[in-house]
C-alpha cells in the first residue's frame, strides 16, 4: 500500500482512477499521528526537490523504515546511501523506482530497516544535546579569550 498526503490529493485521485491503482492507493490527507502510518510501512519515498534538514525522514527512519530520496540539501546528512535507503538525483523518477524495487526486495528490506533504526537513534536528543552543548562551551571560550 502506497499513502501521500499531497495537497493536490483530488488531481492524484484521479489518477490513480486512471491508473487503474486506487486500490492500492490511500490518500489520508493531514495526520496527526503520523508514526502509526510509519509504523506499518515499508519505505518512505521522498522526491524533495528543495530540503534543509529532512525531518520527515528522521522520522520514518526512528519507525525503522528506510527511506528512497533525492539528494536535495540536507537528505544525504540523514539518508545514507545503500545503507538507511537510497539517494537519487532531484527529477529522476525511473531511479527512484528502481531504489524503491531494491529496498523492498525480500533480501534487502531487513538490513535497510535495521540501519534506519540506528541511523535514527544517533540524532536522539540524549546525543544531540551534549554537542550542542560542547558549540555553545567552545563559543564562550572564544569570546572570553577574544575579551581578555
Amino acid at each position: 500500500k502506497r499513502t501521500s498526503r499531497w495537497q493536490s490529493s483530488s488531481r492524484m485521485e484521479k489518477l490513480a482512477r486512471e491508473l487503474d491503482c486506487q486500490r492500492d492507493v490511500r490518500f489520508l490527507g493531514k495526520l496527526e499521528a503520523v508514526e502509526e502510518v510509519l509504523s506499518v510501512s515499508d519505505l518512505f519515498l521522498m522526491p524533495s526537490e528543495n530540503e534543509s534538514f529532512g525531518l520527515a525522514a528522521l522520522e520514518a527512519m526512528a519507525c525503522e523504515v528506510p527511506v528512497v530520496s533525492t539528494n536535495a540539501g540536507g537528505i544525504p546528512e540523514l539518508n545514507v546511501q545503500g545503507v538507511t535507503g537510497m539517494l537519487s538525483n532531484i527529477g529522476d523518477v525511473e531511479d527512484m523506482v528502481k531504489n524503491a524495487l531494491y529496498v523492498l526486495d525480500d533480501e534487502n528490506l531487513p538490513r535497510f530497516k535495521a540501519a534506519a533504526l540506528v541511523r535514527a537513534q544517533e540524532f536522539a536528543v540524549g546525543n544531540i544535546v551534549p554537542l550542542y552543548e560542547q558549540c555553545y562551551e567552545r563559543a564562550m571560550q572564544l569570546a572570553l579569550q577574544s575579551v581578555g
